[in-house]
């Protein structure tokens, strides 16, 4: 079954309104006519007006970087998923590894934003990935089966339909080190065989798996060669307009 990439911008916590406008009046004559992949930025929430704004006309989709399980209530600083839908958000990245590590973001706590994203029409990006320690002490598998497992739980093959996966090797992620595509690759099939024993086999073949470690223009090519990756996961090198169009154009 062929898959249409996806080349997904998380932009962390970098630039401000003004910033993102300048970046898409840069970005969007680079990729103008681009329709082989799916492409989407996800810039801070403050950055979403301006990003959707500036995207308008394009094929470019605008997403967020995290999303809330509740539709509305006393929740300080969250943000719902109907609050993004009705904004014209399309995307949501859940369970990125920065938010597990520093903000207590847990296997459970991603269940449930994954059944909140899909419950509103959101095409869920769901982060999985080892760090150091564990992919030195050969708990890999270990880590992303326990991730995959509890991420899917009380969810049918058919409300997943819009889910994608990002791997994340988190010792890979901003260190400059990258897995090997055949590293990538190995975790990828891992990962399919997970959604196949949750989804059945159909809804895995069609699954989107991202690799998300370091990104780079100069490395795009090799790990989009891959069968088994679908598509990118990219921090840094999002920021720069003529970088991530290096990698949207692979």
């Amino acid at each position: 079954m062929a898959r249409k990439k996806l080349i997904a911008a998380n932009w962390k916590m970098y630039k401000n309104p003004t910033q993102t406008e300048e970046f898409f009046n840069h970005f969007l004559p680079l990729v103008h006519g681009h329709e082989r992949d799916e492409v989407v930025v996800c810039p801070p929430y403050i950055d979403l007006h301006a990003a959707m704004e500036s995207a308008k006309g394009s094929q470019i989709a605008i997403g967020a970087q995290d999303v809330y399980w509740k539709d509305e209530g006393a929740f300080t600083g969250e943000i719902s998923p109907a609050m993004l839908v009705a904004i014209g958000c399309t995307h949501a990245i859940i369970g990125h590894s920065e938010r597990r590590q520093y903000f207590a973001e847990t296997d459970d706590t991603v269940n449930l934003k994954l059944k909140a994203a899909l419950q509103h029409g959101l095409t869920p990006i769901v982060c999985v990935g080892e760090v150091l320690e564990e992919r030195e002490a050969g708990l890999t598998e270990d880590v992303l089966r326990r991730q995959c497992v509890r991420a899917f739980h009380a969810i049918s093959a058919k409300k997943a339909a819009k889910l994608v996966i990002a791997y994340e090797p988190v010792w890979a992620i901003g260190t400059g080190k990258t897995a090997t595509p055949q590293m990538a690759s190995d975790a990828h099939i891992l990962i399919r065989g997970e959604a196949a024993k949750a989804f059945g086999q159909e809804f895995a073949d069609g699954l989107r798996i991202l690799y998300g470690g370091s990104v780079k223009p100069e490395n795009a090519k090799a790990l989009m060669s891959e069968t088994e990756i679908d598509g990118a996961l990219v921090g840094g090198a999002s920021l720069d307009a003529k970088a991530f169009s290096a990698i949207v154009k692979y």
